[in-house]
């Protein structure tokens, strides 16, 4: 099993019944000993990125959940460092964050591909010693992330593909029912 770190991906276990991450799939931005965070890749919020900020009115671009916490930020993952400054590399040719103005006017200009930048509202975050907790517990499945899963282009499918990308016994779960005492 891959250890937690930058660049990770946390694949909820199909068994986890925490609303805030039944079924999703987390990019870990951060991993350090006084804590983690990161962003629910698979869930979209209901408002559009015209409607969450001052001067991007022109703007109709999707807006994904990153996770509960703060969600009065809204933050941003790409694969443009080279024309957008001031982004960190969380690695596998992902970015995250940079001058947001730049971003947008790249965006409208058609400078950049809206498929290779991602906006979240919140972010998900572990104190010291709870995600390591929760991995003891196997609420998390660990896999290298790809760009394909974090751009992936169908939002919904992004849980199942990150277990076909696990390979193996994994890809026995993407069908399993979210409630099998309903079967």
């Amino acid at each position: 099993m891959e250890s937690p770190a930058p660049g990770i991906l946390l694949i909820a276990d199909p068994f986890l019944k925490d609303p805030n991450f039944m079924r999703t799939v987390v990019f870990l931005c951060e991993h350090k000993d006084e804590g983690s965070f990161g962003f629910v890749l698979n869930k979209h919020y209901e408002y559009t990125l015209d409607e969450l900020v001052n001067g991007a009115e022109d703007l109709k671009l999707p807006v994904y959940l990153g996770g509960p916490v703060q969600m009065d930020t809204i933050h941003f993952l790409h694969q443009y460092p080279e024309t957008i400054p001031g982004g960190y590399e969380i690695g596998n040719g992902v970015f995250w964050g940079g001058d947001f103005e730049v971003a947008l006017t790249l965006i409208r200009s058609g400078k950049i591909d809206t498929g290779r930048i991602r906006f979240f509202i919140g972010y998900s975050g572990w104190g010291s010693g709870q995600l390591a907790d929760e991995l003891k517990e196997k609420s998390w499945l660990v896999a290298d992330a790809t760009e394909n899963l974090v751009f992936h282009k169908k939002v919904d499918d992004i849980w199942k593909d990150s277990l076909r990308h696990l390979g193996g016994d994994y890809e026995l779960l993407v069908n399993y029912p979210i409630d099998p005492q309903l079967n």
